[in-house]
């Protein structure tokens, strides 16, 4: 394969994987709070692209626990970031979690911190088995926990 042609299946999968974790997330939040918002998508997919590509930046195996760390730290960024564009600067108020507790600026708090975590590694493993099912990756790693 030419290496334009790899550079076009390397675009290509990530902008897949960008459209997939961002319709992923709009569905749960459409089966959890009954709407969503374009912000959500573009968030999703940002955050499914950047914590599903975590263990091919590093050369050694990352442990489950660091992805589920890093991950929660950009769900949590990306979604401060969002809010305060899309809640406090253009008042479009798409969520509030003032009423959480260790909430900053109503935008994030720690317990949705705690479940980004956990998704976190939802998207390790659901982005592993799309590479591998693609023919991107040869097999699944071996994941550790620690």
């Amino acid at each position: 394969m030419s290496k334009v042609l790899k550079i076009i299946s390397r675009i290509v999968i990530a902008i897949t994987l960008f459209l997939f974790g961002g319709e992923v997330y709009v569905a749960m939040e459409m089966i959890c709070r009954g709407y969503s918002h374009y912000s959500m998508f573009i968030v999703g997919g940002l955050c499914f692209l950047i914590i599903g590509s975590l263990n091919e930046w590093n050369k050694k195996d990352m442990s489950l626990v660091k992805q589920g760390i890093i991950g929660a730290i950009v769900i949590t960024t990306l979604e401060f970031i969002t809010g305060c564009i899309v809640n406090l600067w253009l008042g479009l108020d798409v969520w509030d979690y003032s009423d959480m507790p260790f909430n900053v600026l109503g935008q994030i708090c720690l317990p949705f911190t705690v479940l980004w975590f956990f998704a976190s590694l939802i998207c390790v493993f659901v982005n592993d088995f799309l590479l591998v099912m693609w023919g991107v990756k040869k097999e699944l790693p071996k994941y550790h926990i620690l």
